[in-house]
């Protein structure tokens, strides 16, 4: 048995943290933010591998755990439907996960208000040292602290988040606010809505308590739109009483003005479904679409994983099942090599180059939305409606060795 160390308390840290604890692993969770991480994120695509890392962890799945949808479609600026595919999944949100993976954690080995200062390590153990003095020692200390991570900025600098070059407008509408045509042309499905440099999705997810019933659910959305960095996205980073916020600014704090000018384009530029979801959904917030790629994610007896290590932007709607994945190939290495930094250096091996085709997966998905032009044939159109729907938020598994590298 290892004594592990894993900083960073949301759905990578829980996933590595259950999976070890399972394997009978000494392990604490190191978490920053003191309370529920309830509020976090909305709306995740699950995919097979990430049901399988939660039923490895020994989390019972039942029918509860999303919302199944059979099919995708795209409305044009009017309303009307393009296309319809058929693609089958379940659509879950952040905080159910976060509850399944929260409550199957020993409560007492999940420490919350611990920001990290310093890491150093030895040829036999790492030391953990945080803000508040406390400090831990280990044999191995796995990061999975998001994209600021702070153990990241200790042992590898020189990797920080690239700007995308835009933003995701984003919340979950209650159903029982919309009317009849917006559920009947939107919420049975997976949603999307294409616009010159931007682009809508959204599909249904549970309500209130998990309600999967009918009338109960809700409708999480994402709009991706345009926002250059050192003029639009510091403006919005900006609340009203002019405090800038660099590093990601709270959901309540987004100036009511800038709300208010997004819902004035939703109703110029949507589909009046789209618009619709927006002007009900109660709390918004908006997400700067990073990049982070890292050239190395095992140094000695630490290892990055999750969006510690790679960020991918939404498009790819694998965030949370490459975390699992990630989580699954680090207790893998483990148990076969032993908690040390042989089994860190082989997850480094199998996990890198495959973080590198995902973040060319993003990039490729991306540039659907970067490219439309609604002047394009009606044929166009609908070709690039299919394929945007058969290739985003997809299990990419088969695809990344054909896509086209773009970084």
């Amino acid at each position: 048995m290892a004594k592990i160390v894993v900083v960073g308390g949301s759905l990578g840290g829980l996933f590595v943290g259950n999976l070890l604890i399972k394997e009978g692993h000494d392990v604490i969770i190191l978490e920053k933010v003191v309370g529920s991480l309830d509020g976090r994120g909305a709306g995740i695509v699950t995919h097979q591998n990430l049901i399988d890392a939660l039923e490895a962890s020994g989390i019972s799945i039942d029918d509860n755990l999303g919302v199944h949808v059979t099919d995708r479609v795209t409305l044009d600026v009017h309303g009307q439907t393009i296309s319809k595919i058929q693609i089958e999944q379940i659509l879950t949100s952040w905080s159910r996960l976060y509850h399944l993976l929260k409550e199957n954690f020993p409560e007492n080995r999940y420490l919350q208000g611990k920001s990290v200062s310093n890491v150093s390590q030895n040829a036999d153990l790492v030391t953990i040292l945080c803000e508040d003095g406390s400090s831990y020692t280990a044999d191995l200390v796995i990061a999975s602290d998001g994209l600021r991570s702070a153990v990241r900025s200790l042992v590898a600098p020189l990797i920080v988040p690239e700007y995308a070059g835009y933003i995701a407008w984003r919340g979950v509408c209650d159903e029982y606010m919309l009317s009849k045509k917006t559920r009947d042309s939107l919420f049975n499905y997976f949603g999307f809505g294409l616009m010159d440099g931007e682009q809508i999705l959204g599909y249904p997810v549970a309500g209130n308590n998990n309600d999967i019933r009918v009338g109960q659910r809700r409708y999480n959305f994402v709009w991706y739109r345009s926002a250059p960095e050192h003029t639009t996205l510091k403006d919005l980073l900006t609340d009203a009483d002019g405090e800038y916020y660099p590093t990601g600014i709270p959901p309540v704090k987004v100036s009511w003005k800038h709300i208010s000018d997004m819902r004035q384009r939703a109703r110029a530029v949507l589909a009046p479904q789209w618009a619709e979801v927006v002007e009900k959904t109660a709390l918004v917030f908006f997400q700067p679409i990073y990049d982070v790629v890292s050239n190395q994610t095992a140094f000695g007896r630490v290892a990055l994983m999750g969006d510690a290590a790679f960020v991918a932007r939404p498009h790819v709607g694998m965030g949370v099942t490459k975390a699992a994945d990630d989580a699954s190939s680090i207790v893998r290495h483990i148990k076969t090599l032993g908690a040390n930094a042989n089994a860190l250096k082989a997850y480094e091996k199998e996990r890198i180059e495959l973080g590198k085709k995902v973040i060319d997966r993003t990039l490729y998905l991306g540039k659907y939305m970067q490219d439309f032009n609604h002047h394009q044939s009606a044929d166009a159109i609908i070709n690039t409606a299919n394929r945007v729907m058969s290739e985003t938020a997809v299990d990419i598994s088969e695809l990344l060795d054909k896509t086209p590298s773009i970084s």
